[in-house]
């Protein structure tokens, strides 16, 4: 059923240096998978991560030699299954490694839905909506530099909603930063702030107090991944959103975060879910709970982001928008036809699969030999 199972590790540098708590990254590793049917349908998924091993337990390079030597071999093995049969196997035969799995499960996904004809949407229960609003992480450290970036994404009506990566720092000087850019943009503009889990519970209980005062909307994983009671106190505390990532690693952690009113908004993110249909079914965990959603990133390149808006626009509830930037952080577009960002939107394409078309020599040119 299937002729090749490729892993390419595409080195793209960013357009600024992206600071976060856990790294700094001045070049994304596209992790790209490529999967040819023996009917001759070409699918492609992506698994890229964030800093190496510090953001997760997959690395670009594990995930390369994972694929090739336990996933690739098994797929070969299979024939006469239908998607949701291989599926099933993978995970019998195959633990952990959620990025790799949502890799090849995205590609598999890619290949049915050209076979049918459809959008990729249509085969995670059918779209709800035709674009996604995206916003900018404003990352540099700089305020006047972010100040600055933030008020042409305005201008050019690209952004309008921002969120800041801190941490890094002591929780006063974030807090300066945040509040500095805030009054810089004015009351019309959101403002969100991801502290990348790097707060004890005190720091948190200090810093999200000033940033509520201050007018922001949302505080994203202040604490540990596993420091669930906390999180469960902040939520219960603060009449700011506290926003769940790190901490959910699909379905079964969502359960465990609802159940404990851990979270008022869900970060969904594909990869951390271990695939496309493990995010959806996060999302119907939080609708069934009252808990709001947003499309998350790993800051993937282009086959990664239009899965997730695929998956995205199939979302009930959508309340504070997504994060679909990855591809504009990037120096290099390896898409034939670009993706289309206008009006604070990203269009999800209505073309069968992915809906999109990879320029193969430029990725040629930008792989890592």
């Amino acid at each position: 059923m299937y002729k090749s199972i490729e892993t390419l590790l595409v080195e793209i540098p960013t357009i600024r240096p992206h600071k976060m708590a856990v790294a700094t990254m001045q070049t994304q590793t596209l992790v790209l998978v490529k999967i040819t049917t023996e009917d001759g349908y070409i699918g492609w998924g992506e698994a890229t991560t964030i800093g190496g091993l510090g953001y997760g337990e997959e690395s670009p390079e594990s995930i390369k030699t994972n694929i090739e030597t336990y996933f690739a071999p098994l797929l070969k093995s299979l024939a006469g299954l239908n998607i949701a049969q291989t599926f099933a196997v993978i995970k019998r035969n195959i633990n952990g490694n959620r990025f790799a799995k949502c890799a090849i499960q995205t590609a598999l996904l890619d290949s049915q839905a050209q076979r049918l004809g459809l959008p990729l949407s249509e085969l995670l229960g059918g779209r709800l909506r035709d674009s996604v609003p995206v916003l900018w992480v404003l990352a540099s450290g700089n305020t006047e530099k972010d100040i600055a970036e933030a008020q042409n994404m305005i201008a050019a009506k690209r952004h309008n909603i921002f969120k800041l990566k801190i941490g890094s720092r002591a929780v006063e000087a974030d807090v300066e930063h945040v509040l500095a850019i805030k009054q810089a943009l004015g009351k019309d503009v959101s403002i969100r702030v991801d502290v990348n889990r790097a707060w004890s519970e005190l720091e948190a209980i200090k810093g999200i107090q000033l940033l509520q005062e201050g007018g922001v909307d949302l505080i994203e994983q202040p604490c540990a991944i596993d420091n669930i009671d906390a999180m469960q106190r902040l939520t219960r505390r603060f009449d700011i959103a506290i926003m769940a990532d790190e901490s959910l690693m699909g379905p079964g952690t969502a359960y465990k975060l609802a159940k404990t009113n851990a979270a008022s908004v869900f970060a969904v993110k594909v990869a951390q879910s271990g695939g496309l249909l493990e995010g959806r079914d996060v999302a119907t965990v939080a609708d069934l709970a009252g808990i709001d959603l947003y499309g998350g990133t790993m800051l993937e390149g282009p086959v990664g982001t239009i899965a997730s808006a695929h998956t995205f626009s199939t979302f009930t509830n959508l309340a504070y928008g997504t994060e679909l930037f990855g591809p504009l952080l990037l120096t290099e577009e390896i898409l034939k036809t670009p993706m289309q960002y206008q009006n604070f939107e990203l269009t999800v394409p209505k073309t069968a699969g992915l809906g999109i078309e990879l320029d193969e020599d430029k990725i040629d040119n930008l792989r890592r030999q």
